[in-house]
């Protein structure tokens, strides 16, 4: 489509002729009824006259021929500066503007130029090119366009070719005024560090530097994806800032000058910032798809790539699973109408559906909720695995007490499923909607189908991250994580001013366990000992496998007396359990606990583990030198009463008592039986 100018040449020659044909029929009159010539003069007074009558009955045609295609030509006009206007707020909903910048834009254009004095031409053009001046953006990627956050030089490179790509399109048009400079240049700057050209000062075409103005104060005025509307002040005082660098500092006195009185313009033909339209989050209905709702439609479809887009960004670089949800349920707010949100994850063995996360009204009264599969709406939609969309709601929260529940009228709930595994559901709750519509449920499930790839991942990155962590066997966490651990007890002691104790926990007698029964009985021992000596333990207290049957305790907040206690406890506990090994018989194992704080023993786990490793080695022995010596004193007793008496000897069992072990001020419970008796037929040796 061309712009159509009406031709003026045939218009003038049509004219010309009519004169020429009105001229002839008054001669045709005059020389039949005023002067009656007779004779042949008198014929051809009468043929004129007749030539001069059918000139006017063509005149009248023609003339009635080019009214009507002026008309035609007005109307193809109009019809075309509407297409144009309509195409031009379609490509700025793209851009996620309000159809009031490009008809503000518009009017402080002209109406600079109006106060300029600028001529008939000029002023079209500045209409015109304020209509247009954004539609290169066709050539950018709604990402870029709708990127909340800082631009990357190269992204910032793409952004500049819209003024280029812009003024091709336009040149292709063929307006009649001078267009295309105006689209072209309204990015140069005063001080010639603009783009595409790199223009200064007066250089720069006047509509480009009126539009340049005219642009950014309207831009400035409104919310954009990457920031909050500017303030009117705010706007005024950038424009102030900007002049003689960015702008011509004449234009702008003079558009500040005027700036009232254009807004009280621009407020009587209700384009006012107040009344801006901005993008819905939900789907355009019967009440809003009047007066433009096309432009919310365009909008929404393009905030919806690009919140698509954002997700998949995003949840890409997210391995915490709080994270993940959080942005799940704030993507979903920005696209569709709803009072609160809830994701449901199962659980291990896949019965019972746990709230995670909850956004909106009410999140903290259900968050953590449990229900399970088949009950309520969100346990049928995991039951089925098929989205629900119902108007009762309350369904979901039979089992609960809660006074708000009635106050929802609808709720839309959807499976959660990646990789063939069913992780849970997401469901949402409206107080204003009866019903969530099909096109609800279409984003609602897009949406939720990305995030359920996130969630698998983050979930399989966490059972990675414990596998790593954790020690397959015993469940208690390994070497790796003690070390993580001990680092952030030592962090936090330093900030407090507080000590805390590492227990270094050596298993006596497992090696036997494992020659006998062989390494399935010693796993289950170990399971089983790891299991008795955490109820030993605070809550806040931290148990680590550290290597085969050795073990490490982190007691914050403890001194060495209750590091001594605690010992006790553990090494009773271990002694007195007995592992049933089959055919009445059990095996048993001792304990060998030295203890080291921090700071009086050391900076480092490696310093502290040392020294409390030491320590243990020393009460181990103690223990063989003080068995030794029992040894030989039963040896002494057993042959005095031999030499003494005939009667059979009876053992004597080994009692477990406190001694000083070498080296430390602190009494050890020494719990070390025999190695060579460590399995018996109904007791511990």
């Amino acid at each position: 489509m061309r712009y159509v100018k009406p031709d003026y040449y045939k218009l003038f020659s049509k004219m010309f002729w009519g004169s020429v044909i009105a001229l002839a029929l008054i001669l045709g009159y005059f020389s039949i009824f005023v002067f009656q010539i007779n004779g042949p003069f008198l014929f051809l007074g009468f043929a004129v006259f007749l030539i001069a009558m059918l000139g006017i009955i063509s005149f009248r045609s023609q003339k009635l021929m080019l009214d009507r295609k002026t008309a035609e030509i007005h109307e193809a006009n109009r019809v075309y500066i509407s297409t144009v206007e309509a195409l031009a707020t379609a490509v700025d909903a793209r851009d996620q503007i309000g159809r009031g910048h490009v008809n503000r834009t518009q009017h402080f254009a002209v109406k600079m130029g109006e106060v300029l004095g600028l001529e008939k031409p000029e002023l079209e053009a500045l209409n015109t090119a304020a209509l247009l001046h954004d539609i290169g953006k066709l050539a950018v990627p709604d990402h870029i366009l709708n990127k909340p956050g800082e631009l990357t030089p190269a992204e910032r490179e793409k952004v500049k070719t819209h003024s280029s790509v812009g003024a091709a399109i336009i040149s292709e048009i063929g307006f009649p005024y001078p267009v295309t400079p105006a689209v072209k240049h309204h990015h140069e700057r005063w001080d010639g560090k603009g783009y595409p050209d790199g223009l200064a000062g007066k250089d720069i075409p006047l509509t480009a530097r009126i539009l340049s103005i005219a642009d950014a104060y309207d831009t400035l005025r409104v919310t954009r994806p990457y920031r909050p509307a500017v303030t009117r002040e705010g706007a005024r005082a950038l424009l102030k800032n900007g002049a003689g660098s960015q702008f011509d500092p004449e234009l702008v006195s003079i558009f500040l000058k005027n700036l009232r009185n254009f807004e009280k313009e621009i407020e009587a033909k209700g384009l006012s910032y107040e009344e801006d339209d901005s993008a819905p989050l939900h789907p355009v209905t019967e009440k809003n798809s009047k007066n433009h709702g096309y432009v919310e439609q365009i909008k929404k479809a393009n905030r919806e790539v690009f919140t698509l887009f954002e997700l998949a960004r995003v949840f890409g670089t997210s391995l915490n699973i709080d994270d993940t949800l959080s942005l799940f349920t704030k993507k979903i707010s920005e696209l569709l109408p709803m009072a609160t949100a809830v994701v449901y994850l199962l659980n291990e063995t896949g019965t019972v559906a746990i709230a995670k996360h909850a956004e909106g009204v009410n999140s903290d009264a259900l968050k953590n909720r449990k229900l399970r599969v088949g009950e309520g709406t969100t346990g049928k939609t995991l039951e089925a695995l098929e989205s629900i969309s119902t108007t009762g709601p309350a369904e979901d929260f039979s089992s609960y007490d809660l006074d708000f529940v009635n106050s929802y009228k609808a709720m839309a709930s959807v499976p959660l499923v990646a990789h063939g595994k069913v992780l849970g559901a997401v469901s949402i709750y409206s107080r204003d909607l009866d019903k969530y519509e099909e096109e609800h449920m279409r984003l609602l499930e897009t949406v939720s189908k990305i995030a359920s790839d996130a969630i698998w991942t983050v979930l399989t990155h966490q059972e990675s991250e414990v596998r790593a962590l954790t020690d397959p066997m015993t469940g208690l966490p390994n070497a790796r994580s003690l070390q993580a651990r001990f680092e952030s007890e030592i962090s936090r002691a330093r900030r407090t001013g507080s000590r805390f104790q590492i227990l270094m926990i050596d298993l006596d007698g497992f090696k036997a366990v494992n020659d006998t029964y062989g390494h399935k009985a010693g796993d289950l021992m170990l399971k089983e000992l790891s299991d008795l000596m955490k109820e030993e333990l605070r809550e806040y207290d931290f148990l680590a496998r550290y290597a085969g049957d050795e073990f490490v305790a982190i007691i914050p907040e403890a001194d060495p007396e209750a590091a001594y206690e605690l010992a006790q406890r553990i090494e009773t506990s271990v002694s007195e359990f007995r592992l049933d090994v089959g055919k009445g018989r059990f095996a048993s194992v001792g304990a060998s606990i030295g203890y080291a704080s921090y700071p009086n023993n050391g900076d480092t786990l490696d310093q502290i583990v040392i020294a409390a490793d030491k320590a243990m080695y020393s009460v181990k022995e103690g223990r063989k030198r003080r068995r030794k010596a029992l040894e030989e004193l039963k040896m002494k007793r057993r042959t005095k009463i031999q030499e003494d008496s005939p009667e059979p000897l009876v053992n004597d069992k080994v009692k477990a008592e406190p001694v000083h072990s070498p080296g430390t001020e602190e009494h050890e419970l020494i719990i070390e039986l025999d190695e060579r008796h460590i399995v018996t037929s109904d007791s511990v040796n």
